[in-house]
């Protein structure tokens, strides 16, 4: 799955809600109804003035339109040399095409449409970091039509939220609900900005909360709703029966450029600590621990000796970090945070980053068959930096289904990994093989089978004839070490 702005798709991906307008258009379909001139005898026409029906929202979704808007927002984009090249001719004509005096601008102005959510009195919104991601203007309309110029207070595109401020006052925000008790069957209502179209209320139910892995953001705890979420609902809010809001629209699952019934949403928990954090810092400080979490599958527990999948595995431990320094190590299973079970990676990470750098945690560990209790204080997360990818180099046959090749000096360069790194690269892993659904990939360094470590190729193949069908691997990827159960 990718994840792309703007563009139909003909495989499923993920679509960020928001609305690039361009050349593209869309229709509506409208279907044709038959007037019933003679209704039948039997046939009760409503009383007008009986009111809504006891099963309608009208007055939930009355209350809360006010405090949702319209954002329009415009950037400036750089036309690439390439993209002139790619022009059609018949556009080429107009511009010129190197012989003529005339050349292909050099900026293009580029527009989309989001929604956002009033959340004080004083014109501050929320919305999402992809609805104003580069924008030089940003606009925002109320319900009343009434329109203001917005301001950018604060973004973090780790979590996609975005702060802005409009300069009016006694507006009308929402109530905030509380996402930690919404559950999977909840009634869902999605409102925002579809296509540009206006303010459209969906409703739906939560489909699953947690959702996690998805590739959408770096930290993910996403809300999923089969409420209709399209582009343009970027920003928007999702709210309970009772008004209150629960989540910020963000990105659905989709085979086309609308909704399919898969959306997702970042819990308001988590935007309003970014929003508050935002105001109070001006950015989103973060805390970390300094391991590589992993989820424990059956398949790891079994290498690891253990009768159930309990936990989660510590793949790596980042040198200098809190958890080196309070004796964390690599290969540890971490079962316990602060008193609660820990089963899932990502979760776990979620927590650890909205903590306040300098807290204590106290974590229980199975190592070596024995539990042990480990306090760390955290620390603000330092900045993180890019690697080189990998190359390829000659290879050995090993392992069925992959090819490893000794490790050179100059291949751990090109890996972004230092010259004194040992392991075997692998080199090619056959995607139709057992191993290639573990996880393992073209770029890889194994440095231990079975946790021994392994030095070159022939090491390597000992171990993985000594230690059976189904080693456990240390793989060294881009940096970061992790577990692999092959």
């Amino acid at each position: 799955m990718t994840i792309q702005k703007s563009a139909i798709f003909s495989k499923p991906a993920l679509l960020i809600a928001g609305l690039v307008l361009g050349a593209s258009s869309f229709a509506i379909a409208h279907s044709a109804q038959k007037a019933v001139t003679n209704p039948p005898a039997t046939l009760k026409l409503a009383d007008s003035n009986e009111g809504p029906s006891r099963n309608s929202y009208a007055p939930v979704v009355k209350n809360v339109l006010p405090s949702v808007v319209n954002i329009s927002s415009s950037k400036v984009v750089k036309t690439s040399h390439e993209m002139a090249e790619q022009m059609p001719p018949f556009f080429q004509q107009f511009f010129g095409n190197g012989e003529a005096p005339f050349e292909v601008p050099k900026d293009r102005r580029e527009k989309s449409l989001g929604s956002g959510v009033i959340v004080s009195p004083e014109g501050y919104i929320l919305t999402n970091n992809h609805v104003v991601d580069g924008a030089t203007e940003v606009k925002v309309t109320l319900s009343d039509k009434h329109e203001y110029d917005a301001r950018i207070v604060g973004t973090d595109p780790k979590t996609d939220i975005a702060v802005l401020k409009i300069d009016t006052s006694n507006l009308k925000p929402v109530t905030l609900g509380d996402s930690s008790k919404v559950e999977v069957g909840d009634t869902a209502l999605a409102i925002g900005n579809p296509f540009g179209v206006g303010q459209t209320v969906t409703r739906g139910i939560i489909s699953a909360t947690g959702r996690g892995n998805l590739g959408i953001e770096d930290y993910e705890d996403f809300i999923q709703t089969d409420a209709p979420i399209n582009p343009g609902n970027s920003g928007g809010a999702l709210i309970n029966d009772r008004g209150e809001l629960v989540g910020i629209n963000t990105a659905i699952l989709t085979h086309s450029e609308g909704s399919e019934g898969i959306g997702f949403a970042v819990p308001v928990n988590l935007a309003r600590q970014v929003m508050d954090q935002i105001l109070k810092n001006g950015k989103v400080v973060r805390s970390y621990m300094g391991i590589l979490p992993q989820d424990m599958t059956p398949e790891m527990a079994k290498a690891f000796g253990q009768k159930e999948a309990r936990g989660i595995v510590v793949g790596d431990v980042t040198p200098n970090s809190p958890a080196q320094q309070a004796g964390v190590q690599r290969g540890d299973i971490l079962v316990d945070l602060n008193g609660k079970p820990v089963t899932d990676s990502n979760a776990l990470r979620m927590t650890i980053s909205m903590m306040q750098p300098g807290t204590d945690v106290t974590l229980k560990v199975l190592r070596g068959g024995s539990e042990h209790e480990v306090s760390v204080k955290l620390a603000e997360m330092p900045t993180e930096t890019a690697t080189a990818r990998p190359g390829s180099d000659d290879s050995t046959k090993a392992l069925e289904g992959i090819e490893v090749a000794n490790l050179t000096p100059h291949m751990a360069d090109r890996l972004g990994l230092p010259g004194s790194t040992t392991g075997v690269v692998v080199t090619d892993v056959d995607p139709s093989s057992k191993i290639a659904e573990s996880g393992l990939r073209k770029g890889d360094v194994i440095q231990e089978v079975n946790r021994e470590p392994v030095k070159n190729v022939s090491e390597f193949q000992g171990a993985v004839k000594k230690g059976g069908s189904d080693p456990l691997l240390l793989v060294n990827r881009q940096g970061r070490t992790l577990f692999i159960a092959a």
